[in-house]
């Protein structure tokens, strides 16, 4: 008899000692799966840092585009006012000729065409340097634009730069605290059972890098389906490994303390 109650005995502390293991299993499951997640979102907010600082330039690269269009737009001002600046030599040299030709001129009919001649000249000279004015406040309208956006780039670099040196920042921090993660990983990892983290990182690399999650109220947090009732009073023990039958995450119940 008094064997028989050792045995009885031995059952019951085995069974309870089994199911201390699980307990720390799952625990140290859970204790995984928030360091990975926390992991996971450093190293995607590190990742995130080159697109950031390239919308932050965005700015500036419209900036130069339009101070490019303006610069393109002066050179083309500037070629119209430079031929401008030949017609009238030319006309110049066009209404001096003509003008010294006076003198050789026999009839009054031809002295009234000369004149009509050099007339038209004049005018076309005329013609010539308003075009040349109006050209001279095109390229005035444009200096005055290039200065704006000119300010605008040095507001814009410099405000590039203070984001650059935040990020800067933010990424030595999250690479601080990478490092300590890894860390608490690593040691984490050598207190689980290996089959037990191989299903793990099973589940990791097939769940989105979710593999244990909170059953609450019925609903498997992960899926977000429902749980059968009895499975939910098993996982609130949080004394087994059980699995979510629609995800096959690995749940568990928070207790509130």
């Amino acid at each position: 008899m008094q064997t028989l109650f050792k045995c009885i005995i031995s059952i019951v502390l085995f069974g309870l000692s089994k199911r201390e293991k699980v307990k720390e299993q799952l625990e140290r499951l859970i204790k995984l799966q928030q360091i990975d997640s926390k992991i996971l979102n450093k190293t995607l907010m590190i990742d995130e840092i080159p697109s950031k600082i390239s919308e932050a330039e965005l700015p500036v690269k419209k900036i130069y585009a339009g101070l490019d269009k303006i610069k393109d737009r002066q050179d083309s001002l500037e070629k119209k006012k430079r031929d401008k600046e030949r017609k009238i030599e030319d006309l110049d040299e066009r209404i001096k000729k003509l003008k010294a030709r006076i003198t050789e001129i026999k009839t009054n009919k031809e002295y009234q065409a000369h004149l009509k001649e050099i007339e038209a000249a004049e005018k076309e000279r005329y013609s010539a340097e308003d075009d040349i004015l109006i050209l001279m406040e095109e390229l005035d309208a444009a200096s005055k634009e290039m200065g704006i956006d000119e300010a605008k780039l040095i507001t814009e670099k410099n405000k590039i730069e203070a984001f650059k040196k935040d990020l800067e920042a933010e990424l030595l921090e999250a690479e601080k605290e990478l490092l300590l993660l890894n860390e608490a990983r690593s040691k984490i990892i050598d207190s689980i059972d290996k089959d037990m983290y191989n299903q793990y990182m099973t589940l990791i690399e097939s769940c989105n890098a979710v593999a244990v999650v909170e059953a609450k109220e019925e609903i498997c947090q992960g899926c977000n389906m429902n749980i059968p009732p009895q499975l939910f009073v098993e996982i609130k023990k949080n004394e087994e490994i059980i699995r979510c039958p629609q995800c096959h995450r690995i749940l568990y119940f928070e207790i509130n303390t």
